[in-house]
């Protein structure tokens, strides 16, 4: 047994408890630890960022590097729906959605989407006119209108899957699995705090002041 490795545990546990203590900024549990221990490394090891000696911010790059980040990925998705029945990356992405969480009504997949009422509207009477998504009424809210994928539109998606899988297979780059688990915890976290504010159906130049709000 490597009791040196134990010792060496065992501290860290006291650091993080010590550390946590009143604060609670992590849960007092093994995944609060893992945590702990992964923003304290990247905490120790900053990285190197253009501008950052002459005072660009973390920021700024992050903000930067997320733009750059949604370019590549809607590059390589027009490439892979370049030659298919798609208009555009949005066809198979609301299909998706649709696939994986079920039916939803309009709003709720287009807040899924994180697109605006008028662009949602219009790639879903798309779906709808291609016959790859429909309409029902819900059985306990008549009002209630719910899109649902059809067998069609599960069929054109699955003839197609090959494509947008290699696409996504190739945005996630070099990455290993370990740090594409890391960078979900990290994009989840962030997509929870901006979802909340998307589904307060704020407009457009009130968003940027109430997103401000809910960091201070």
């Amino acid at each position: 047994m490597n009791f040196n490795l134990i010792k060496a545990v065992v501290e860290l546990v006291q650091q993080f408890t010590q550390q946590n203590e009143g604060k609670s900024v992590y849960n007092n549990d093994l995944q609060g630890f893992v945590r702990w221990i992964s923003e304290s490394r990247s905490e120790a090891h900053d990285p190197n960022w253009i501008g950052k000696e002459s005072g660009r911010s973390p920021e700024s790059m992050i903000n930067t590097l997320l733009i750059r980040m949604g370019r590549y990925a809607k590059s390589y998705s027009k490439s892979a729906v370049g030659n298919s029945v798609f208009s555009s990356q949005d066809d198979f992405i609301y299909l998706i959605g649709l696939k994986t969480k079920g039916a939803m009504t309009k709003m709720e997949l287009i807040h899924h989407n994180a697109h605006e009422k008028s662009a949602g509207i219009l790639i879903i009477n798309r779906l709808i006119h291609h016959g790859w998504v429909a309409q029902s009424v819900s059985e306990t809210d008549k009002r209630a209108k719910y899109i649902n994928i059809t067998e069609k539109g599960l069929a054109v998606l699955e003839e197609h899957m090959k494509d947008i899988r290699k696409a996504s297979r190739v945005v996630v780059g070099n990455l290993s699995h370990s740090e594409q688990m890391l960078l979900i915890m990290i994009l989840s976290k962030l997509d929870e705090f901006h979802d909340s504010l998307y589904r307060m159906n704020l407009e457009v130049k009130d968003l940027l002041d109430e997103a401000y709000k809910k960091l201070n």
